[in-house]
């Protein structure tokens, strides 16, 4: 085992890319599912839901960038096993975000009759990406086995991602619109809420029955004890949104920000049940965090500068959406 920084400075970089990812998941992950639940049958609706996330969308992938930054620099032992592996969707994901950014931005200045087709486009990238993602997931998980059975989880990986992704955009659409929207994201959270617990029960499911050392972790005495109120919580989360949204709308709009709150707590657990699970490997079963992590002079080197980047994101991430904050108001182009 390393010591002093050979063994902390791979730890700290983890962590940072642990948080980018996390960040990612939440913040492009709303405006992904905002993407993918668009209306095909009402352009006003449309108009609006993508007006609630122009502001931010853009911005949200920085974290994307930031994390797979961090996993070139400091890991490149690991970025270079995960990208060989999962060069293809990989691809995928990136053609589904840049069709979303051109689709975005042309729907805005397109003539009536070629808007439609635009809101498509932007549909179909958000699905790209996120069931990419999904799938890049479910890959990653299982340590990219070669089996027909790790495909298979793959497919489900990818189903639950998208499942999530449209869980806390419809939930953003409740807290951010008004009228006939706001009551249709209703009925897009409760349906997406349910669907995303099934798949979380089912790729729990499918962990602990692959990997002893996984199940040993979880089910050990004491740290079962520690670990129980995990799925407690999650459990209890899925039921406060559908019974606050089954009642919804409440008097002056009271609360609508908790099924989006709920939401974030629900991924911030299962990224914590996660990371719990696959520590202390970056490639899970394959590779350990010290194994994979760059020399401790360079590490060094790069941490001076996250200290003033990762902070600076940050900052202005929370400085866009307290401007931005409130009901969402058409977007306009001068």
């Amino acid at each position: 085992m390393p010591t002093g920084p050979d063994y902390w400075l791979p730890l700290v970089f983890l962590a940072l890319m642990g948080l980018a990812f996390f960040l990612y998941a939440v913040l492009d992950g709303y405006d992904l599912g905002v993407g993918m639940l668009l209306p095909h049958n009402d352009e006003e609706q449309r108009d609006v839901m993508i007006a609630s996330i122009g502001p931010f969308w853009d911005a949200n992938e920085t974290w994307l960038v930031l994390a797979v930054g961090l996993l070139f620099i400091a890991f490149p032992a690991a970025h270079s096993t995960i990208l060989q592996n999962l060069y293809l969707p990989a691809a995928l994901m990136l053609a589904g975000l840049i069709l979303r950014g051109v689709a975005f931005d042309f729907r805005a200045k397109a003539p009536g009759n070629h808007k439609r087709g635009w809101d498509w486009a932007f549909n179909a990238g958000s699905i790209i990406a996120a069931t990419t993602q999904g799938y890049m997931l479910g890959r990653y998980v299982l340590g990219f086995a070669d089996t027909w059975q790790a495909y298979a989880f793959a497919v489900l990986s990818a189903v639950c991602v998208a499942a999530a992704y449209c869980f806390i955009g419809a939930a953003w659409l409740v807290m951010k619109t008004e009228g006939e929207l706001q009551h249709r994201a209703r009925r897009w959270a409760r349906c997406c809420a349910w669907l995303m617990a099934l798949g979380i029960v089912s790729v729990t499911a499918v962990n602990l029955s692959i990997s002893d050392r996984i199940w040993e972790r979880w089910f050990a005495l004491p740290e079962v004890i520690v670990l129980l109120p995990i799925p407690i919580l999650c459990g209890f989360l899925f039921v406060v949104v559908d019974r606050y949204l089954s009642h919804f709308p409440h008097h002056n709009e009271f609360g609508c920000w908790i099924p989006f709150a709920a939401a974030v707590t629900i991924f911030l657990l299962c990224f914590q049940a996660l990371a719990y699970s696959f520590s202390p490997y970056v490639v899970p079963e394959v590779m350990t965090v010290w194994e994979a992590a760059s020399a401790s002079v360079s590490l060094q080197f790069v941490l001076y500068g996250a200290v003033i980047v990762v902070p600076t994101i940050i900052a202005y991430t929370v400085f866009s959406y307290r401007v931005f904050w409130g009901k969402t108001t058409d977007l306009r182009y001068y």
